[in-house]
């Protein structure tokens, strides 16, 4: 049996009938890191001591047959733009480059108690800014399938561990395509929920309107199990939603009513992603669900040019904090203030990053916030 292909639903069932401990499918994840990350450069950190001493834990429960929740010794990764305790989190950023999280994010605590397995920190785009991981500061990530070609981004790396069989499933974030869009490249599941359904909390901020936390799997159910764990209200961030618990397995695909935008099967459209579509609608369609064409006309438009108003507005807001003093990267060749944080932010920010915090800083600035913003 080889454990690291194993489905969420797949290894919860092999740990309570003790085919495997915990420990050694963490191991059999290790040593595949190990052999196989060299070439995909998938993590920028590994968890080991973290990962087995979760693992030994989940083990101990089970010699003694307590029960186990679905996601107990289930190994795991976390793009690295989202907070573990006493973890290096660097946002893929030189500016982070030596930054300790203090606390962990909602959606690590929520896994903890599940006792999942932390098997190391993702790589991505510098401050989730890109769609192909190749603006990492520190490293580009391969695609697992073709390592000549992209993983996507900016969550390639949890993308490209979870097609390579380097974890079972991975959290990544998604602001205009980040989860969903390396998902596809890399052939995995990526689930980007409805804004508000998952707590940002101890999620570094790109843009806060936009930003999502979700899951890569390697299959639905196994999207469907981490989504209902990771998701619902939480006080520690006001824009999340209390939002009701589903029970998927009983829903009938005849109850459910799928629009379909015309608008988007316009002019560009790959003929082989249309049929790829129009095929998955037909199958819908046979299964009973109901099918309807609809207009978005004014959203899709508009929707790329306000999301490069309002993304590299929120960049600029929220990227200001990082200026040298309070924590992260600093110069040590500066002549005064100024000159001390112009030459930490240019010497600690990539050149994607610069260029959206610049756009953003006009588009707020004084002369002309009323005509862009």
């Amino acid at each position: 049996m080889e454990l690291t292909n194993l489905t969420i639903t797949q290894i919860h069932q092999a740990l309570i009938k003790k085919e495997f401990s915990a420990l050694e499918l963490c191991q059999a994840y290790l040593e595949k890191i190990e052999s196989e990350d060299k070439k995909i450069n998938a993590f920028l950190t590994l968890t080991r001591d973290l990962a087995l001493s979760e693992a030994k834990k989940i083990d101990e429960m089970l010699q003694i047959n307590r029960e186990i929740p679905l996601l107990a010794g289930i190994p795991m990764a976390v793009k690295d733009i989202i907070l573990v305790e006493n973890v290096k989190c660097t946002a893929g950023s030189k500016i982070l480059e030596n930054y300790i999280a203090p606390y962990d994010a909602t959606v690590i605590k929520k896994l903890k108690a599940e006792g999942a397995v932390i098997l190391g920190k993702t790589n991505l785009d510098e401050f989730a800014m890109g769609s192909s991981t190749e603006h990492s500061a520190f490293f580009p990530t391969k695609n697992p399938h073709d390592l000549n070609r992209v993983p996507g981004g900016s969550s390639g790396g949890s993308a490209a561990a979870v097609a390579a069989n380097m974890c079972c499933y991975a959290l990544g974030s998604d602001t205009c395509g980040s989860i969903r869009q390396p998902a596809s490249f890399c052939g995995v599941v990526g689930l980007k929920g409805t804004y508000g359904a998952v707590s940002r909390y101890g999620l570094i901020a790109m843009a806060s309107s936009l930003d999502h936390i979700g899951p890569f799997t390697k299959t639905v159910e196994d999207a469907r199990i981490v989504f209902n764990i990771i998701s619902r209200k939480d006080d520690l961030d006001s824009t999340s939603l209390e939002i009701p618990k589903i029970e998927y397995s009983k829903l009938k695909i005849e109850n459910i009513k799928i629009g379909v935008p015309k608008e988007y099967f316009a002019k560009g459209i790959g003929p082989d992603v249309e049929e790829v579509i129009r095929s998955a609608i037909k199958k819908y369609e046979s299964l009973g669900a109901n099918i309807e064409e609809i207009n978005l006309p004014y959203s899709t438009e508009h929707a790329l040019a306000a999301y490069y108003i309002i993304m590299p507005s929120e960049v600029s807001a929220n990227l200001a904090r990082y200026d040298g003093i309070k924590y992260g990267y600093f110069t040590k060749k500066a002549k005064d203030l100024i000159d001390f944080y112009l030459k930490s932010r240019w010497e600690g920010f990539g050149e994607e990053v610069r260029r959206r915090i610049m756009l953003g800083t006009y588009a707020l600035s004084a002369g002309y916030y009323e005509a862009y913003y």
